[in-house]
């Protein structure tokens, strides 16, 4: 019994008391359609019981430290690993952390360096470019040099209480305004350029002083410091993302004129093995130094060091990112990218019996890339650990030793096992991935006859270089290569730069509240509410749960939370309103029969017969996007990766009917290959209406039917950025330089 993860009666979300048997030191993945309910077993079960009782081992104190996991709604699981889970979620650090870092490669070079370098400069710290003794002068270890705008960023005809400074919380009202208004340094109704050259160097450059006059509200033991050092030490330094936008706007960024990037300073430069420094390593692609370091000369004190060095370099060439360098900086990566460091960092581990769970490990990556993540993967196993898979790509299912189907259907037609068994089962069973995986497959041998182009000539940015390509109008173009192949470069950055008026949806999430729902993200809950006012001649704030209209009990959450300290939250349907988040006043007021709440229960196809005119039209995008069966009201934090996805490509297609160019950056992502023929008929209903689509794409499906197919590569980074094929699907299959033909000749047998 000790050989399986046993789960019995799961509730959670739209599962029906599931049950099942899941063995370890086995790959299993769950597959199904979105909202089928994988998420709810993986995830909201099994894996948040698994944390939530590893996080009962710690002291109440440390408990209230880590992050909270409710309880599951299952009747019992039992003999259950501590989890591990692997997201796509960014690998976190500031400014000073990169690849290098990340993953302890450099932590080992820079034992290396300590070892054999010549000339010998000191031990391993430093060669750290945090250590005041290893950093560039220049730019303190950053590797960039910020020239801030001081007219972009500085408003000379206005004061301080006037908005002088044009920065997030440095403007009227902001906390970091105050270090201004309130230090006594400053005629605070006084304009910036009637500031003495004292005053204006005193404003911006400061690096730490006494305030001359400070008022009451000024912290007592606090420095005063200026605009421009306070803004490089704790926004640049510390919360970089969080204002990328608005640093973009003031700040120009440059390479270090000293370091060229490399962060460390010239005596650090100076010692060398085999006439390279730790500088030109970090600098180097993840497969130019392992064959660097592989020419080293060992010895006793080196031999354990080099290897160790070696095999986390060879996990990250595994993985397909032997483009990248050690120097890149961690806030840089894609989703994708850091997804594959972190699985490589486990699999140098030394841990075992573990329990893996990686959340669609396939997103963002080519057939090709797969090869690698699947190795990683097996090795997990091989290790002694259990990795528990959610993922839709056929290349991934193929591995398993175990597939377990949810559905049959999504969302309240979810939440039951459908399938159980091992791969080669699956494709004998009659279920909906089943059927997917084991059709034929045919590709679009349309040759039509484009008229007018948008076109590239001879641009260059990062990995392109020099390319020139055409794209048809009123075509659906999709765009492939390998990850980092220069796809949203090209598209992304050089086409949108010549053609601003294109709009972009890309596959970044959905940020969902328990206050926020399907119809107040397509904007549609406003013009329902309006209608109930109309009706009922009452303020229109009284039919929303944010306002005027909200249960006064649960504050129109619809329950109610209790902290129980170290046992943590524990949530309750309140039992005033039921549930339903109103008072009795707005309840009691209908609209062709139906309250607020009722109408917040009906399905998009439901709701279709109840409205017309600009309503209905916003509501047929949801079901166009293959959404019908989600209930209007449902909220954002309970839908799966592939509703939000569908959701978001509703919204997105419904704010864009005045554009003729339409980028979609992998609409694939989260959706099941059953959900893939929705999305092709979406696409062609916006061809119909004369729209140009430019899709940025790995998945075989929608590559097939592409009208014309523009291939980058071969390779990643330094090895990609050129236009290996450019022209119908069907002469694609005769490109033998192209991974993107080699594995579409797989997919449709030729």
């Amino acid at each position: 019994m000790d050989k399986f993860i046993e789960v019995k009666g799961a509730r959670s979300n739209n599962l029906k008391n599931v049950s099942i048997r899941i063995p370890k030191n086995k790959i299993t993945i769950f597959t199904g359609l979105s909202g089928s309910g994988k998420s709810s077993l993986v995830f909201d079960t099994i894996a948040a019981e698994s944390q939530r009782l590893l996080n009962e081992t710690y002291s109440s104190f440390i408990q209230r430290m880590l992050p909270t996991y409710e309880v599951p709604k299952v009747d019992q699981i039992s003999n259950l690993p501590v989890s591990i889970i692997v997201d796509q979620k960014k690998i976190g650090g500031n400014i000073r952390s990169t690849v290098g870092t990340a993953t302890e490669i450099y932590t080992g070079l820079r034992l290396l360096y300590s070892r054999l370098a010549k000339p010998f400069i000191g031990y391993s710290m430093i060669y750290s470019f945090n250590n005041p003794d290893g950093m560039c002068e220049v730019c303190q270890g950053i590797g960039e040099v910020n020239h801030i705008k001081i007219d972009k960023l500085i408003d000379f005809d206005k004061s301080l209480n006037d908005g002088a400074i044009n920065f997030p919380t440095f403007q009227p009202g902001g906390f970091r305004w105050l270090r201004y208004t309130e230090s006594g340094n400053f005629d605070n109704d006084k304009k910036i350029e009637d500031y003495t050259p004292e005053e204006l160097k005193l404003l911006l450059y400061d690096k730490g002083s006494k305030p001359l006059n400070p008022t009451d509200k000024w912290p007592k033991t606090a420095l005063y410091v200026g605009v421009i050092e306070r803004i490089q030490k704790s926004i640049i330094e510390k919360a970089k993302n969080k204002y990328t936008d608005k640093l973009k706007s003031v700040m120009d960024i440059d390479i270090c004129p000293e370091c060229l990037g490399t962060r460390v300073n010239k005596r650090i430069r100076s010692a060398m093995i085999d006439n390279k420094s730790i500088a030109d390593c970090v600098e180097m692609p993840i497969d130019e130094l392992i064959d660097f370091l592989n020419h080293i000369k060992r010895n006793a004190s080196t031999s354990l060091i080099l290897k160790n060095i070696l095999n986390r370099l060879q996990s990250l060439n595994m993985v397909g990112l032997n483009y990248l360098t050690l120097s890149r900086s961690t806030n840089s990566l894609s989703g994708g990218e850091s997804q594959r460091i972190k699985m490589t960092k486990h699999l140098n581990s030394a841990l075992s019996d573990v329990l893996y769970i990686f959340d669609e490990p396939s997103v963002g990556l080519h057939p090709e890339d797969l090869i690698g993540i699947n190795k990683i993967f097996k090795m997990l196993r091989d290790k002694g650990n259990t990795v528990l898979l959610v993922d839709h790509d056929p290349d991934i299912i193929k591995i398993a030793d175990n597939v377990v189907e949810m559905g049959e259907s999504s969302g309240k037609n979810g939440g039951r096992i459908t399938f159980s068994g091992t791969y080669q089962e699956l494709l004998k069973s009659n279920t909906i991935t089943g059927k997917s995986l084991s059709e034929k497959h045919q590709i679009n041998t349309q040759r039509k006859n484009f008229k007018k182009y948008y076109q590239l000539s001879d641009v260059s940015l990062f990995n392109v270089k020099y390319a020139s390509v055409k794209i048809p109008k009123n075509a659906m173009t999709v765009v492939t290569g390998v990850a980092g192949s220069g796809k949203s470069t090209l598209i992304r950055r050089l086409f949108v730069g010549k053609y601003p008026d294109s709009i972009v949806f890309d596959q970044s999430q959905i940020k969902g509240s328990s206050r926020s729902n399907i119809l107040t993200y397509l904007g549609v809950f406003d013009d329902i509410r309006k209608l109930f006012a109309k009706k009922s001649h009452e303020n229109v704030s009284l039919f929303s749960f944010n306002g005027q209209g909200a249960c006064p009990e649960c504050h129109g959450k619809g329950y109610i939370k209790f902290d129980l300290a170290y046992m943590g939250d524990v949530k309750q349907k309140c039992e005033l309103c039921k549930g339903k988040q109103y008072n009795s006043e707005a309840l009691e007021i209908r609209l062709n029969g139906r309250s607020i709440y009722d109408v917040l229960q009906l399905t998009a196809s439901e709701a279709l017969d109840l409205f017309d005119g600009v309503i209905a039209k916003k509501i047929q995008f949801l079901i166009d996007a293959k959404l019908d069966y989600l209930n209007l009201g449902q909220r954002l934090d309970t839908l799966s990766g592939g509703e939000l996805q569908r959701l978001k490509i509703a919204k997105s297609l419904l704010n864009s009917m005045d554009n003729d160019v339409l980028i979609l950056d992998e609409p694939s992502t989260g959706l099941h290959e059953a959900d893939i023929a929705n999305l092709l008929e979406l696409f062609n209903k916006l061809l119909l209406a004369n729209k140009t689509l430019i899709i940025l794409e790995h998945n075989l499906k929608i590559i097939s039917q592409a009208d014309w197919i523009i291939d980058m590569g071969p390779h990643g980074g330094r090895y990609g950025g050129n236009i290996v094929f450019s022209g119908y699907v069907t002469d694609l299959l005769n490109c033998y330089d192209s991974y993107t033909a080699k594995h579409l000749r797989k997919f449709i047998k030729v």
